[in-house]
């Protein structure tokens, strides 16, 4: 089964087919006499509507696709600068990347011919990641050592430069924080300026729902959208972050671990650690449900006491 993966489905993941117009202007992609054989959702993107594709050329050769459609509505207000020639930019120079990720087909990034501004890409093997509690250690050396190819990339300063989610206008705890003390901290740190860092290619949304897997194998990296050009601690700290909320801080930790063995050395400031946390509160406006906070805080605390400040409750 081959599925592009997200935990938590955005109400648009399996919003409406692609229109009429866009299956004709697919057809014409792959040449004449060709026809779309398959449409199927996909789960995955806040902004995008995804569809897994199995076209039929003329000859009789099926080509396996994603159709990627801009379609959530607002999406151009709230999420502007990760747009589809975004997205396109990134394919472009991941071409030449030693790990598997999409290719670029087709694309109409203004919607001039589709419903909504489009991209058709190759679509990799695999599903979502789901490794049993033994095969954690694997696991992770894989997720780290994925990176090395990614930050190597050549043509990395043509991607826009990095900029954190939350502008900090807003410097207040999620709705369900039970130890608000510990986002204010957080927040105090964060205002301040961020460590020096070189910047590299960098996928910027690098978790675990954006890898594909077979038979316990990395392959491939999905999603490609909000790529960048910025420190490489970004990568590693939104992955730590997601492994800590869904297998355990030790998981994250031994995550840290794996990325200095594949590198050869690599020094962690903590400070994109708290970064990523702030990160998922845009504006303000957590996304976390009540269920997910106490969970976030416990990481939360582990993160600051790295700073040796004492922790308010």
């Amino acid at each position: 089964m081959d599925v592009v993966p997200h935990p938590l489905p955005h109400p648009s993941a399996h919003g409406r087919p692609p229109s009429a117009a866009t299956l004709r202007w697919i057809e014409e992609c792959l040449g004449t006499g060709s026809r779309v054989k398959l449409v199927r959702p996909l789960v995955g993107g806040a902004a995008h509507v995804n569809h897994a594709l199995l076209v039929e050329s003329r000859a009789g050769t099926a080509h396996r696709l994603v159709l990627r459609r801009w379609a959530r509505r607002g999406w151009n207000l709230t999420d502007l600068e990760f747009s589809p020639e975004r997205e396109i930019a990134a394919l472009a120079l991941l071409a030449g990347c030693g790990i598997a990720t999409p290719s670029l087909v087709a694309a109409d990034p203004s919607g001039a011919y589709c419903d909504a501004p489009t991209l058709l890409i190759s679509r990799l093997p695999g599903h979502a990641p789901r490794p049993a509690v033994g095969d954690l250690p694997e696991y992770l050396i894989q997720l780290a050592a994925a990176l090395l190819s990614v930050h190597a990339l050549e043509g990395a300063p043509t991607m826009p430069p990095y900029t954190p989610y939350n502008r900090l206008i807003l410097q207040s705890p999620p709705r369900h924080a039970t130890r608000p003390g510990l986002w204010e901290q957080a927040f105090e740190i964060v205002s301040g300026s961020p460590p020096e860092a070189a910047p590299h290619f960098i996928h910027r949304d690098y978790e675990p729902d954006n890898t594909l897997w077979s038979s316990g194998r990395l392959t491939g990296i999905v999603d490609w959208d909000r790529a960048s050009y910025g420190p490489i601690a970004v990568d590693v700290a939104h992955m730590r972050c997601k492994l800590a909320l869904r297998y355990g801080i030790a998981a994250a930790d031994r995550f840290l671990a794996d990325v200095d063995q594949v590198r050869g050395g690599y020094e962690h400031d903590p400070y994109w650690d708290l970064r990523c946390v702030i990160d998922l509160l845009p504006g303000g406006r957590s996304p976390i449900d009540e269920t997910g906070v106490p969970l976030l805080e416990g990481y939360l605390e582990a993160l600051l006491a790295q700073f040796g400040v004492p922790v308010h409750h």
